[in-house]
C-alpha cells in the first residue's frame, strides 16, 4: 500500500493534522483536521500506534492523550482521552508500555498509564527537578518557550527501556536515569556535562543496539556521540560532528533534531536558522554497523527551503514504508506551515512532496503511523 499516514501537531493552533503520503505518486495531502485540546508542540505514539500523547501549551501547561481511530476510508482521526497538568511547559513526552515521561524547563513528571484505555492516571507518580539549588527564574518570552530554551527539553528511553536520557539546554548537560522495572520511576545515575561550555544539549536519541547515544547541541550545531555504560548508567564522550557547513558560524543557527534511520545506516540531523533570512540545514552522516559515524564529514548537507522557524524537525519513515533505493524523511516547518517529505538515496536529498497546513498553523513535529 503506497499511502502512508502522518499526524502533525502545531505550535499555535488546537489542531492535529492527519496527512496522507502517496509514495508512488509522490503527493502529500491533508486528509483530516482534528480538533485538539491545545497547541501540541511534541507528539509521541505508543508501540501499537493506536494512542497519541502530546505536550499541551496551555495555562496551566500539561499533556494530552488521544485514541487514534480510522474512518471507513482508513484515514486516522484522534479522539481526546484525558489531560493532566505539568509543573512547567513540557517540551517532550515519551511513553513506555506502562508509563509516560515529560520534561520541560526546570521540572519533569512521570505518569502511570491506564492499562485498559492508555489514558494518563491523574496522580503524578514522580516529580523531577533538574535545577535543584541552581534554580533560576525564567519569565519566558517568545523565544524562551516558557523556560524550555533554558532548561530540560527532551526525554528518551534506551532501546531496552532500562535507562532514560534528558537533554538540558540550560544546565548544558544530559541527565541519565535508571528506570525501575517495577513502576517506571527514575533514579539519577549521571549528570553528563556537554563537551563544550556553550553546547546546550537539546535532544538525545539512542542507536538501536543501545551502546551509543547521540546528543544534539542546540547552540553549537554539533552532534556528539557518547558510549553508554549500561551497568553504571553513565555516558562517556566518543566524538562530535558538525551538522552545518564547516565555514558557517553556529551563532546563525539553533540545531533541532537528530534521528537514526530505520536501516541503521544513517544519522539524520537538522538545524534551524535563527532569523527568517537564514535557511536551515539537514545533514546526513553514514553510520558503521556498531553505530559510530563512518566519517567526520557528512554524506550530504541539504539547505532547507526556509529557516524552519521553530521546527525544521526531521522524522524518518518506518522501514517498511521506504523503497530499496530511497528512504523517506518528514520535515516540518513552522515559518510557512509546511510539511515536506524528503527522499534520501544514499547520495543526495531531494524534496518528494509538500503540503501547507491551513489557517496559519505552524507545523511542529510529525509522527508516522
Amino acid at each position: 500500500m503506497p499511502v502512508h499516514y502522518l499526524l502533525v501537531g502545531t505550535f499555535n493552533t488546537n489542531r492535529v493534522f492527519s496527512l496522507a503520503f502517496d509514495s508512488e505518486v509522490g503527493t502529500l495531502e491533508v486528509a483530516a483536521t482534528n480538533e485538539g485540546q491545545a497547541p501540541h508542540s511534541w507528539l509521541a505514539l505508543n508501540k501499537a500506534k493506536d494512542r497519541l500523547y502530546a505536550t499541551s501549551w496551555t495555562t496551566p501547561p500539561g499533556l494530552a492523550s488521544y485514541e487514534i481511530a480510522r474512518t471507513d476510508a482508513g484515514v486516522p482521526v484522534v479522539r481526546h482521552l484525558n489531560s493532566v497538568e505539568t509543573a512547567a511547559r513540557s517540551g517532550y513526552v515519551c511513553v513506555s508500555d506502562t508509563t509516560a515521561y515529560s520534561a520541560g524547563g526546570p521540572t519533569g513528571e512521570v505518569f502511570r498509564l491506564d492499562e485498559r484505555t492508555g489514558a494518563f492516571e491523574e496522580k503524578v507518580l514522580q516529580k523531577l527537578d533538574f535545577v535543584g539549588e541552581d534554580r533560576q527564574r525564567d519569565d519566558g518570552g517568545v523565544m524562551d518557550f516558557g523556560g524550555l530554551r533554558h532548561g530540560s527539553h527532551s526525554f528518551d528511553l534506551s532501546p531496552d527501556g532500562k535507562l532514560a536520557y534528558v537533554a538540558d539546554i540550560g544546565r548544558n548537560a544530559v541527565f541519565v536515569f535508571r528506570v525501575s522495572p517495577e513502576d517506571g520511576t527514575l533514579v539519577l545515575t549521571d549528570k553528563n556535562i556537554a563537551p563544550r561550555p556553550t553546547d546546550g544539549p537539546r535532544h538525545v536519541t539512542p542507536y538501536p543496539n543501545g551502546r551509543y547515544v547521540y546528543s544534539l547541541q542546540e547552540h553549537t550545531s554539533m552532534v556528539d556521540v557518547f558510549e553508554v555504560d549500561a551497568e553504571a548508567g553513565k555516558l562517556s564522550h566518543v566524538k562530535g560532528v558538525k551538522i552545518i557547513p564547516q565555514d558557517h558560524s553556529p551563532s546563525l543557527y539553533w540545531a533541532d533534531e537528530v534521528r537514526v534511520s530505520p536501516s541503521q545506516k544513517y544519522l539524520y540531523c537538522s538545524t534551524r536558522g535563527l532569523e527568517p533570512q537564514t535557511k536551515g540545514w539537514v545533514a546526513v552522516y553514514g553510520l558503521t554497523p556498531e553505530g559510530l559515524p563512518a566519517s567526520d564529514e557528512p554524506l550530504c548537507l541539504w539547505e532547507t527551503p526556509t529557516s524552519g522557524g521553530w521546527a525544521n524537525a526531521v522524522e524518518p519513515a518506518p522501514g517498511a514504508y521506504n523503497k530499496e533505493e530511497c528512504e523517506f524523511v518528514a520535515l516540518t516547518d513552522s515559518e510557512e506551515g509546511l510539511v515536506m517529505i524528503l527522499g534520501w538515496d544514499g547520495k543526495e536529498i531531494r524534496e518528494i512532496a509538500r503540503t501547507k497546513l491551513e489557517g496559519g498553523a505552524g507545523a511542529a513535529t510529525a509522527v508516522w503511523l
